[in-house]
């Protein structure tokens, strides 16, 4: 078992082995590995210099239009959900004025939940899936090369980074209950008592 989690000692950061008598050295060579392919030096080297320029600074916004450019992107996606149809219009105006941008809703095509049998929300009445393999599937033909999701409920996130061709981040996580703010939940007391105290 492995738990980095609570951690207070953080020796890794000093380059050190980890007092949890946890031996990570094995990874070393296998990871370095896959970091000097071409792809990933380069996610590297833009991801680390935007932390080193800019942290504490940038918001996730700024730092996803940073990354893009440095990245030398053209065109970008954005998969958002019906809920969330204002937030990605804005995000999509911002990114407008640098980037080709297409964004595609999760209802785009309309396929009936009865067809797959799936859960309805409310019996009485016709429920359309959420296709975030549709999604993908266009944002991919569309030749996108970073694609961003907005508010894509579990799962169905899941489902569109597993198809997505592009490289993909999250702008805004699903979570109703907390205004999209999942985190908040870790920081309340109510929210602790009632997933620790069970």
């Amino acid at each position: 078992m492995i738990n980095c989690a609570g951690c207070k000692t953080f020796n890794c950061y000093e380059g050190e082995d980890c007092v949890r008598g946890q031996d990570f050295k094995a990874y070393d060579a296998p990871t370095r590995s896959e970091y000097r392919k071409a792809d990933n030096k380069k996610l590297l080297e833009v991801s680390t210099r935007i932390e080193g320029e800019h942290y504490m600074e940038w918001t996730r916004i700024e730092e996803i239009i940073g990354f893009a450019g440095q990245m030398g992107y053209k065109q970008i996606g954005i998969a958002h959900c019906v809920g969330l149809i204002n937030e990605a219009k804005t995000l999509k105006d911002i990114l407008d004025k640098k980037f080709k941008v297409h964004a595609v809703c999760c209802k785009f095509s309309g396929i009936d939940k009865k067809d797959f049998n799936l859960k309805q929300i409310r019996n009485d009445r016709r429920e359309t899936i959420c296709n975030s393999i549709g999604q993908a599937m266009v944002l991919n033909d569309l030749g996108t090369e970073l694609n961003i999701i907005v508010g894509l409920c579990i799962g169905h996130d899941i489902l569109f980074t597993r198809y997505s061709k592009a490289p993909v981040t999250t702008f805004i996580v699903k979570d109703r209950v907390t205004g999209h703010n999942p985190a908040i939940t870790l920081y309340s007391n109510y929210y602790s008592r009632k997933f620790l105290d069970k």
